[in-house]
């Protein structure tokens, strides 16, 4: 149901709650940046909310979508009154707004997606992809002829700075004199820019694409020319059958239901979320590579992923389709024995920025400004 709607009704409900909602009846608000049809992030979101609404009795959920990121806290407001006990918001932009809302509302549970604030009603949660940007990175690099690939990036914040080396490192390892080439369009939706952005970068010579944008323009835009890509967020090989190779799909339900589960069975409470963080990958089945549910990588790229052939120092000559399949498994795999910013890496400044036999921690990922050797373009913030 669309919250817009309910907000007619202007209804003055009193919050439930002091400190858990216990086996009580749950009304969780979602609160989205773009809309619902745009598929990718808010799409991918709604999709998940969809899903545990239909899971549980307990539950009803509402949404509200497109919200400016300044306009949060009204939203939130509306959401309250109209007797909603958990809210989450979703975009990084709704740090601020969100935590303040969670001090004049302490009786309300607030989940942040992509944030770092946190208070005792409020927690932060993300199902992240830079594994998996990694894996399509190694694919990129051994499909590109022209060996310039191009980003169609969003806003220059540290996750997707994260997600582009990512990317990269992953274009350079079976590729090393490949170039990324990243164009910002300062939008998470806009498929005007994105048409045009992704236009540029064919004029500069690249053949092959990925993008943070909340559509399947760059899909198109490059199909249109012949030109390989990889999905972002929803399954998106509808849009080019030929040409996606693969993507990142995010599963945001599997940490919806956990976080809901946990607030209807008292183990969440208004009193104690200052230290709850979800941040799942693929080994929490988060986060998955596929051009769709149920296809990690295209049929038809299947024969040239084998054909090119790399001679890694750690596992000897061997294709990028097995490479890609061994990272994904350890990916996978709970113990963790492999991280694509594994030293020594250095930014494209030539600086050392991750010392052999380190890994980066977790307040750096989510930190993280510098560009990754590979990375062509501006980078807004960089060290």
């Amino acid at each position: 149901m669309n919250v817009r709607k309910l907000m007619l009704l202007a209804l003055a409900v009193t919050v439930v709650g002091s400190l858990g909602l216990g086996a009580q009846a749950i009304k969780a608000g979602f609160i989205y940046v773009g809309p619902i049809g745009d598929y990718g992030w808010t799409h991918a979101h709604d999709v998940a909310r969809r899903i545990v609404d239909e899971k549980y009795d307990w539950l009803s959920t509402v949404y509200v979508e497109s919200v400016p990121e300044g306009e949060v806290e009204t939203y939130i407001d509306q959401l309250v009154r109209q007797g909603c006990n958990v809210i989450f918001t979703t975009s990084f932009g709704f740090i601020d707004g969100t935590y303040a809302a969670a001090q004049r509302y302490p009786n309300v549970i607030f989940a942040h997606a992509s944030g770092f604030k946190r208070a005792p009603n409020m927690a932060t949660y993300m199902a992240d992809f830079y594994q998996v940007y990694y894996l399509n990175g190694l694919m990129a690099g051994a499909l590109t002829k022209t060996g310039k690939i191009g980003y169609v990036a969003a806003f220059p914040i540290p996750e997707l700075k994260r997600h582009i080396s990512a990317f990269t490192i992953g274009v350079r390892e079976v590729n090393p004199t490949a170039e990324v080439h990243v164009r910002w369009i300062y939008e998470w939706y806009n498929p005007a820019a994105a048409k045009e952005a992704t236009e540029a970068l064919i004029a500069e010579g690249c053949d092959v694409f990925a993008f943070t944008e909340d559509s399947p323009t760059v899909i198109q835009v490059a199909a249109e020319r012949g030109f390989t890509s990889f999905a972002h967020y929803s399954p998106m090989y509808v849009f080019a059958p030929d040409y996606v190779v693969s993507g990142q799909l995010v599963h945001w339900e599997v940490i919806y239901d956990d976080f809901l589960v946990k607030v209807h069975n008292g183990t969440y409470t208004t009193k104690n979320l200052a230290h709850v963080d979800y941040w799942w990958l693929m080994a929490q089945n988060a986060a998955s590579m596929g051009a769709e549910m149920g296809m990690p990588v295209n049929p038809k790229y299947v024969a040239p992923l084998k054909a090119f052939t790399v001679n890694h120092p750690q596992f000897g000559r061997i294709s990028v389709y097995d490479l890609v399949f061994l990272r994904y498994n350890q990916f996978a795999d709970p113990g963790i024995t492999f991280d694509p910013f594994e030293g020594p890496i250095y930014d494209r400044k030539g600086n050392l920025v991750v010392p052999k036999g380190m890994w980066m921690s977790y307040d750096h990922l989510i930190t993280m400004e510098w560009a990754a050797r590979g990375v062509v373009g501006p980078w807004p913030g960089e060290p």
